[in-house]
């Protein structure tokens, strides 16, 4: 009957076959379903930054799909070495073409491993400062004070010299002011401790460190430094910025500028 009806059974094998794969296929995608719902219930007990959580998730989706399809292709003749030997030269071949992208990569995944910041730390990457936005795994996003969005590769990231201005919970403010040679030094050294003491954002241990940093050619400067906790620095640094010039004013302590003295001499 099925020879009448022009059916071979070639033919037949491969509708079976073909049967089989889309059972296969939707076994399949229910059980990888399932496997990331486990593996996101386990990674959810986990410290883990959401990041590396979402890139976790993604590779093992990648993998168990991968798996799926080279099963299927198996259904139809194709040799599994012969498949993973493709996919190795494949593998290579766009390794070298996407050699500089596969560098970020490499960079984004030290960074979520190393973890030299997170999301929201305010950073200088090689004098580019701003709040991080995002971490992908090409790149990382920054959002300057100014509303600005910044993308580094983050292969660029992972070989500069990195500043992380909010990793640490305190942050020490170092201001400096200059005074003339003839003001009291001791008289200013008071004023600033006690525009520092009046501040109860300023820590009191450790206590502010005050004292003389140098003789320069227009003024004597002296340094202030205090302990405040980090979401308090800039408060705190225009606090005593405009605080000091007030006292130092009222107290009649000069604030030096650069000056220049010119000599003209008339022709005898």
């Amino acid at each position: 009957m099925l020879n009448e009806l022009g059916i071979t059974e070639k033919t037949i094998d491969q509708l079976i076959n073909l049967g089989l794969s889309i059972v296969i296929l939707a076994v399949g995608w229910i059980v990888i379903k399932f496997i990331i719902r486990i593996a996101r219930k386990a990674l959810d007990r986990t410290s883990l930054d959401p990041v590396l959580y979402r890139f976790i998730l993604k590779i093992l989706r990648i993998v168990m799909w991968i798996i799926l399809a080279l099963t299927i292709m198996e259904r139809f003749g194709f040799k599994m070495s012969s498949l993973i030997t493709v996919l190795a030269a494949a593998g290579a071949a766009i390794a070298l073409a996407l050699k500089d992208s596969l560098a970020n990569v490499a960079g984004g995944i030290m960074i979520l491993i190393n973890k030299p910041f997170a999301q929201d730390d305010f950073i200088d990457i090689n004098g580019t400062t701003g709040k991080v936005r995002d971490i992908d795994l090409f790149v990382t996003h920054l959002k300057t004070y100014d509303n600005k969005v910044i993308t580094i590769p983050n292969g660029m990231v992972n070989t500069s010299v990195l500043i992380n201005y909010t990793k640490e919970s305190k942050r020490r403010v170092d201001c400096c002011f200059g005074i003339g040679y003839n003001d009291d030094i001791q008289q200013a050294k008071d004023i600033l401790a006690s525009i520092a003491e009046a501040n109860p954002l300023i820590h009191t241990d450790p206590p502010p460190i005050i004292g003389v940093a140098g003789q320069n050619d227009n003024c004597v400067s002296i340094d202030l430094k205090v302990w405040c906790e980090t979401d308090d620095y800039w408060d705190v640094k225009y606090f005593l910025e405009e605080n000091v010039k007030l006292a130092f004013d009222k107290a009649g302590i000069t604030i030096p500028f650069p000056q220049m003295d010119v000599h003209i001499r008339e022709k005898e």
